[in-house]
């Protein structure tokens, strides 16, 4: 595979210069910028080349929140370009990296469907995985002549941790978009997209186990239900997620738990969350972990059907309070990470088909491969996303996580100038 180099000739031309469209709108109080809207992985989102934004990120919330329709905490979005949910409701913002290791840099905003905020503290692999696409499309990064698939190194500026994106290359040098690929929770087939985290251990922690241990009971304080324990593993891995054993929870007056349609199960869940935050040491109390609602993430394990052949794992993920139509690429990735490491919420759940169950982690010795990995099936609402799981083993036998890889697929929908109001 080739890498991406970066392109020094001039950029393909904008439908409008930014000054030249602002000065052009008839109202003084409505602006614009120019943006791209993709599909990318089972998400959507705006893609915007970061020049086109002011140079200070704090001038971007209130862009953002307009353009996509948040003002007013209405969750509907109607008067913006958002689509009503968290996944739906993300941004892109995308530049040639100034770092001769890197090709790309790229920071992830989720917008708040329902509030007037946005988020910046974690990384969203499902829009991550466009970024190589808009990249190549954009001419941030090009192919060279005759070249059919190239490796696009990007840096997430919200984790500092690098990926590489393995992105197939149409005749014209573009992204080839076609392909008979397909993801679940995506309608039809386009063409691979590998997404392979580097070093996906402590993205916002410095550590793969912040509180010290693969796994531990988490003692949680709830309005609703009083006080109680559940088993959970606090695991930063792309992006730190509160791992819970489902069958963990015992709470008075509920025999069945987790059980996303009971009302009073999301207040159990956002409890336990910021219980995690805490020990992560994110956050000093639960009333400053309930101020960021998009990290820690918080996902419920458990094992699959004896019959299921696909999955060795099944999940339920929450995403801005609210249960995920499927899984967060990042935590497809944590996911991954933590069903390879003995003692971990995941290794014990995944391992419940069999006591002789052989790991499926790939495996090298001071950088150089002895194992190939096998897939790891993770069953979530919307199908089954297989993870292929490296490690390494230093000279002096410590293990860490090498690389994490997963497949996505993303789509351009439409280009050209959002409008918001100052």
């Amino acid at each position: 595979m080739t890498r991406a180099t970066s392109l020094t000739t001039t950029e393909p031309p904008a439908l409008l210069n930014i000054h030249q469209l602002n000065e052009k709108l008839s109202s003084p109080s409505r602006r614009a910028f120019p943006a791209v809207w993709m599909r990318s992985g089972t998400s959507k989102g705006l893609f915007v080349h970061k020049k086109d934004l002011p140079e200070s990120t704090k001038r971007w919330e209130p862009i953002l929140v307009s353009a996509m329709g948040s003002v007013g905490g209405n969750a509907r979005q109607i008067d913006g370009v958002g689509g009503a949910t968290s996944t739906t409701s993300k941004v892109a913002v995308v530049a040639k990296s100034q770092d001769p290791n890197v090709d790309v840099e790229y920071t992830f905003i989720q917008v708040a469907p329902d509030q007037a905020k946005i988020d910046m503290t974690g990384n969203c692999g499902n829009i991550a995985s466009g970024v190589g696409p808009f990249a190549l499309d954009e001419g941030i990064v090009r192919a060279t002549p005759g070249q059919t698939e190239i490796d696009i190194r990007i840096l997430n500026t919200n984790t500092r941790q690098t990926l590489v994106e393995t992105v197939q290359v149409a005749p014209g040098g573009s992204f080839q978009e076609d392909g008979d690929f397909c993801i679940p929770g995506v309608q039809g087939t386009s063409s691979p997209i590998k997404v392979a985290f580097l070093n996906p251990g402590g993205s916002m922690t410095g550590r793969m186990f912040p509180s010290g241990v693969p796994q531990e009971i988490l003692t949680v304080d709830a309005l609703s239900a009083g006080t109680f324990q559940v088993r959970v593993s606090l695991v930063d891995a792309a992006n730190p997620f509160v791992l819970v054993d489902g069958s963990s929870i015992s709470i008075k007056g509920h025999s069945s738990w987790p059980n996303q349609d009971e009302p009073a199960f999301l207040s159990i869940v956002e409890d336990i969350r910021r219980a995690g935050a805490v020990q992560f040491g994110l956050a000093e109390d639960s009333e400053t972990a309930g101020q960021v609602r998009g990290t820690p993430k918080i996902a419920f394990l458990s094992p699959t059907a004896e019959d299921d052949k696909d999955a060795d794992l099944q999940v339920l993920a929450f995403t801005m309070g609210k249960p995920h139509a499927s899984l967060q690429l990042t935590g497809a990735v944590c996911l991954g990470a933590a069903a390879s490491i003995h003692g971990t919420v995941a290794w014990d759940l995944a391992g419940r088909k069999g006591m002789n169950r052989v790991p499926k982690h790939g495996m090298s010795l001071n950088g150089h491969e002895i194992a190939s990995p096998l897939p790891i099936g993770i069953r979530h609402p919307a199908g089954v996303i297989f993870v292929e799981t490296m490690l390494g083993m230093d000279q002096e036998g410590k293990v860490n996580v090498d690389k994490v890889a997963v497949f996505r697929t993303a789509r351009r929908l439409f280009e050209g100038n959002v409008f918001y109001r100052e």
